[in-house]
């Protein structure tokens, strides 16, 4: 599926569940609702665990790096090297329905565009099938002489999230609210664009959707006016990915699959769009 429609169909999808029509009146609808929606945008940081990936290549054989160590990129000199193009750096944007008049329960489409890369140098054990030969040694990471294995135009987690807000300080002069608390938990799909280098031959492959996630997160969320705020949280979670591309200039059908455990620190700024209730609208 193309990236673009999977993102307008996420999008769309919270609309179904929750925009609710006139007709239907009942005491749950009233209590559930869509009372607004907020967008955001930031940046992250992140550290991964480390991960065992085994590679299933077209020619048969089918071999694993034990305990790679994974890096990220964050790619932040390029807010002021290239300040048009925001989506060098490992960025984070998201789009949240509240479904309470409240405004404390919302469900959210989270995009994290995180890079993960196996860095080169590494001194792994390889055990598997290797040019048709069974090993089981040391190996150096090296993309002339074996291999180099990267996810920088994105590691890409999409999920969707249920969160929690709970105001924690109010704004003296005017009754709203100026420091929130939040968490929010979800799981979702991951569509990375796999960098591979096998022996010289390189091969930026397309956008795939491999796999899923699950994450945790928290952190606050300041208002210095009543729509516009500042966000920071710490997110943990788990990727699999199942079948990752690891196609090559010269070579098609290889495929990835590997999996582990991250941290996250993510900084957004973002803005509320309120809907008006019905009781808003009788007392105006």
């Amino acid at each position: 599926m193309n990236i673009y429609r999977l993102l307008f169909i996420s999008l769309c999808l919270p609309f179904y569940a929750f925009v609710q029509t006139d007709s239907e009146s009942t005491a749950n609808e009233k209590k559930y609702r869509l009372s607004g929606i907020y967008i955001q945008w930031g940046y992250n940081v992140e550290w991964y665990t480390r991960s065992n990936i085994h590679f299933k290549m077209n020619n048969g054989d089918n071999f694993t790096l034990h305990k790679a160590r994974g890096a990220q990129r964050t790619s932040f000199d390029a807010i002021y090297k290239h300040p048009l193009d925001i989506t060098i750096p490992q960025y984070n944007w998201r789009v949240g329905f509240y479904i309470n008049d409240e405004q404390t329960k919302a469900i959210e489409i989270n995009f994290d565009h995180t890079k993960y890369v196996v860095e080169d140098g590494q001194a792994l054990r390889v055990s598997g099938t290797l040019e048709g030969n069974e090993i089981d040694q040391v190996m150096i990471m090296d993309p002339d002489e074996f291999l180099h294995f990267e996810h920088t135009d994105g590691a890409n987690f999409l999920h969707f999230n249920y969160v929690s807000h709970h105001t924690l300080l109010k704004a003296q002069k005017k009754d709203r609210k100026l420091v929130t608390g939040l968490w929010k938990a979800g799981a979702g799909v991951n569509i990375p664009r796999t960098d591979f280098t096998y022996k010289g031959n390189r091969l930026n492959n397309k956008f795939h959707i491999s796999g899923f996630n699950i994450s945790v997160e928290g952190g606050l969320r300041y208002y210095p006016t009543r729509t516009f705020f500042l966000e920071i949280t710490g997110k943990t979670g788990y990727v699999n990915y199942l079948n990752a591309l690891a196609d090559t200039d010269i070579t098609q059908g290889n495929r990835a699959h590997h999996h582990f455990g991250y941290v996250e620190f993510v900084g957004t700024i973002g803005g509320d769009i309120h809907f008006k209730s019905k009781k808003d609208k009788v007392k105006k």
